[in-house]
């Protein structure tokens, strides 16, 4: 389960040409940073989504049967990841994890294709810390199914490995801050 080095190589291009900004930021958590980034402009533009989706399907296991995340980070990798997946022969259902429970309709945290018993990638476009994927993971645990990965495009801070596995769960990422040339941001 790896990525190929060529479609890594056109991700990494991609994310510094269309998605890093370099300035005075505040990340989720309140720290500071000198640069930033936007994955959802490499996730969502079309010279790159087929580039993103053959990331993720190149490190989801072959018992995957749904994928999806806390939205919005979590949506474009997985709905591009699903449909491209179904073009090649594998059926991946795809969902997005509210931030509050729903009061209204059907109610809960769940939009979209997720059942009790699903084996579940759970993703992210950029993290940080990895509270986001952790959460994510929580609101698929709560339905009945099964986080087997956690799996970020891009992996800025360095510690959501660590953390995933103080909770019995695996991470990846496809592109570090460390293959866009910065340092990691650090817990």
């Amino acid at each position: 389960m790896s990525v190929d080095p060529a479609t890594k190589d056109a991700l990494v291009t991609h994310l510094l040409t269309h998605a890093v900004r370099r300035g005075s930021f505040t990340l989720k958590s309140g720290r500071p940073t000198n640069w930033f980034i936007d994955a959802k402009q490499t996730a969502c533009r079309p010279e790159a989504m087929l580039l993103v989706a053959d990331a993720v399907l190149s490190v989801c296991p072959a018992e995957t049967t749904a994928i999806g995340g806390l939205t919005m980070g979590g949506d474009p990798v997985a709905f591009v990841t699903a449909a491209v997946a179904a073009t090649r022969g594998r059926s991946i259902k795809a969902f997005s994890v509210r931030k509050e429970v729903k009061d209204h309709g059907g109610g809960g945290r769940i939009a979209g294709a997720l059942d009790p018993g699903d084996r579940v990638v759970v993703t992210e476009d950029a993290t940080t810390r990895g509270t986001s994927l952790l959460e994510a993971a929580r609101v698929v645990r709560e339905v009945g199914a099964e986080p087997i990965l956690l799996c970020a495009l891009v992996d800025r801070g360095g510690t959501c490995a660590a953390m995933a596995a103080d909770e019995g769960l695996a991470f990846t990422s496809i592109v570090t801050a460390e293959d866009l040339g910065f340092p990691f941001e650090g817990p």
